[in-house]
């Protein structure tokens, strides 16, 4: 009976210790998750705000300017001669590191000449601009010195010879002086720039939006970069002094300066870790120069989050360690009787059917049952002898009767599965015949009617020649393919002639027959072409293929995108042969649909497809010989790859079947 306590024990115990502290646990994973992902959120606008103000900043720069370039003053002082004078003067108000008037453009210095260019009467151009010291020199003598920052070893940036940073990145804005043709250029030297980096800091960091956090939020930091070097930075040293000529760790530099992406996640800044965003600052010619920083320190949040779980955890425990002794005392009473009724059933399991449980004295449930359980065991022992007659007897009849059963069910399976089959197929064939019959007369009248306009235009018909030609082929196309849906409702060969065909020429025949479904849909087409060989194949079977995986794309782009076409030379298995690319920015395809889109009959479209198009192409693609391979992301879009033989006859072994996997042909 002591197993009949410890699973009462047990059954009751286990939601309060097992399930309550799974779910305490699951409760507290989607809490400290929502928690990281509330500071990742947190970090991506203070990166925009920031983004956003160096954008205005820019604006400001250029409008500042173009008010300078249009301003009577100016104009009398350029009259004078007095130019230098008047716009020392106003870049010493607009707070400008230089400012100055070229009579052209080829006089302004290389960095910043592409902004120059930009710039019209009526619209000045700005951008960030990289300054080495010669061009800082030729600016003014003294932004050289002030460029210059050294650099400080910092854990985890890549390796670095130098010493020193000696550029200069400068906010730059030009705009052309009306009359004159000149052009007037001021910039604003970013490397030491503290006003600049704490105006943005305050704007980020001390704006309202951010009150959610600001118990456990500390003061947040932000930073320019020029390459991977700090130039501008509010971050500081273990001594209080700001952090210039620190870098960048090498991972964050390869993600946002080499690859060009945006870093929302936490990293090493200096000595501690910060939940920080990183992008990448570009110049005017979309040249990557440096990078902006915004973050604030992880280890408040951290810390909040530990002290959260911890209490959380202590006063499961505590509730745990109350509520079992209360259980114990309680369940007590419920023990005694369940353990002479264990007992007495042991009994009548030993064979003793004569045992009975008599009178307990709790008077309640446990008791009722007691007397229920003594009064089925006086019949289970009048009728025990009766069903050991019938127990043997029906134990056969079922397992006959079971068998039996099983057997007919599978035969039912498989009757219904070759019928479905045959009907289907029955259909199909019916179907194809008779719209086969009803395109190929229309077809008919075509080329003859096509012959006699010929006839009727004589000499004038070389003026439409290409037309004609055209709509002759297409109809001899129709003809073809009519011809391979017969083919292929009879499970025969398909079947083309085969040639040396240019994989270009094909492709670009394709574009042709759809462009004008890309146009009405708003899709962009791009054909690249890469020094593919010709390769053995039936063009019309191809263009067939091409064609439907076009239309297939333009179905899943139902409010535009763009088709990439590609063509290359690529080996497979030694043999020489060529790959073709065909990839959309549609829906793209459920992974667990994407195994059998090469299956007959299986449609994404339904109501639209016939489920036929993309098993013709692959077995045309594996009658030339090829192979074809899909991969496929939801919501980014389809690739389809299809790889031909140079030559059908040095294949020395059947392409494998595609379909089963995504892409096995190469990597994207």
């Amino acid at each position: 009976m002591r197993s009949v306590r410890l699973r009462l024990l047990v059954l009751a115990l286990i939601p309060l210790a097992v399930l309550t502290p799974v779910l305490l646990g699951v409760a507290m994973w989607r809490w400290v998750d929502r928690f990281d992902g509330l500071l990742i959120a947190k970090v991506a606008s203070d990166l925009r705000t920031a983004e956003e103000y160096l954008h205005r900043v820019e604006r400001t720069r250029a409008a500042e300017l173009e008010a300078v370039a249009q301003s009577v003053g100016f104009a009398q002082a350029l009259a004078a001669g007095e130019d230098r004078t008047f716009l020392k003067a106003r870049a010493d108000a607009l707070g400008l590191d230089f400012l100055a008037y070229l009579p052209t453009v080829a006089a302004v210095p290389p960095p910043a000449r592409a902004i120059a260019e930009a710039a019209i009467p009526g619209a000045p151009a700005a951008a960030f601009a990289l300054f080495d010291r010669p061009a800082l020199r030729t600016l003014q003598p003294d932004l050289v010195e002030r460029a210059a920052i050294p650099l400080v070893p910092t854990e985890a940036a890549r390796p670095d010879l130098r010493e020193a940073e000696t550029r200069g990145m400068m906010l730059v804005a030009a705009a052309r002086v009306e009359g004159g043709g000149g052009i007037l250029l001021a910039g604003q030297l970013l490397n030491r720039n503290l006003a600049f980096i704490d105006q943005l800091n305050d704007l980020i960091y001390r704006s309202s939006n951010h009150e959610v956090l600001a118990e456990a939020a500390p003061t947040g930091t932000t930073t320019l970069f020029l390459d991977d070097v700090r130039i501008s930075t509010n971050v500081r040293l273990f001594e209080g002094s700001r952090a210039l000529g620190t870098r960048v760790s090498e991972v964050v530099w390869q993600h946002v300066m080499a690859d060009g992406g945006i870093w929302l996640d936490r990293a090493f800044v200096v000595n501690d870790w910060y939940i920080s965003g990183y992008m990448p600052i570009e110049d005017f010619n979309g040249q990557r120069v440096g990078m902006l920083y915004t973050g604030f320190l992880e280890e408040p949040f951290q810390i909040d989050r530990n002290v959260t779980v911890l209490i959380l955890s202590l006063a499961f425990l505590a509730v745990l360690l109350v509520s079992a002794p209360i259980f114990f005392r309680l369940a007590r009473g419920i023990f005694a009787p369940l353990e002479q009724m264990s007992a007495t059933m042991a009994e009548v399991e030993k064979g003793k059917l004569d045992s009975r449980i008599g009178v307990l004295s709790s008077d309640n449930e446990i008791g009722e049952v007691a007397r229920h359980l003594d009064r089925l065991l006086d019949q289970v022992e009048e009728r025990d002898e009766a069903l050991r007659g019938y127990a043997n007897d029906l134990n056969k009849m079922v397992d006959q009767r079971t068998a039996e059963l099983r057997d007919a069910n599978v035969k039912l399976e498989e009757t219904f599965a070759r019928l479905a089959m045959s009907e289907k197929l029955a259909s199909i064939g019916e179907i194809t015949a008779g719209v086969a019959h009803e395109i190929n007369n229309p077809v008919a009248v075509i080329q003859g009617n096509l012959e006699i306009l010929r006839a009727e235009l004589g000499a004038a018909a070389a003026d439409h020649q290409t037309e004609l030609d055209l709509i002759d082929g297409q109809a001899h196309r129709i003809n073809v393919i009519v011809g391979k849906l017969l083919q292929f409702s009879r499970q025969n060969e398909l079947s083309d002639a085969i040639e040396m065909v240019e994989l270009e020429d094909i492709v670009r025949d394709a574009l042709v027959l759809v462009e004008p479904e890309l146009r009405q849909n708003k899709v962009k087409s791009t054909v690249s072409c890469d020094g593919a060989p010709a390769v053995q194949v039936a063009p019309l079977e191809l263009q067939q293929v091409l064609v439907n995986l076009m239309i297939n794309a333009l179905q899943a782009m139902p409010d535009g995108g763009e088709i990439r076409i590609s063509v290359r030379a690529q080996e497979r298995d030694g043999a020489a042969g060529a790959q073709l690319i065909v990839e959309d920015t549609g829906s793209g395809i459920a992974p667990e649909r994407l195994t059998h889109i090469f299956d007959p009959f299986f449609t994404t479209k339904q109501g639209i497809g016939t489920g036929l198009g993309l098993s013709i192409s692959h077995a045309l693609v594996t009658k030339a010989g090829g192979v074809m391979g899909v991969e496929s992301v939801v919501g980014i879009g389809t690739t389809f790859k299809i790889w031909l033989p140079q030559e059908v006859d040095n294949l020395s072994s059947p392409p494998a079947e595609s379909g089963s996997k995504v892409d096995i042909l190469s990597e994207r």
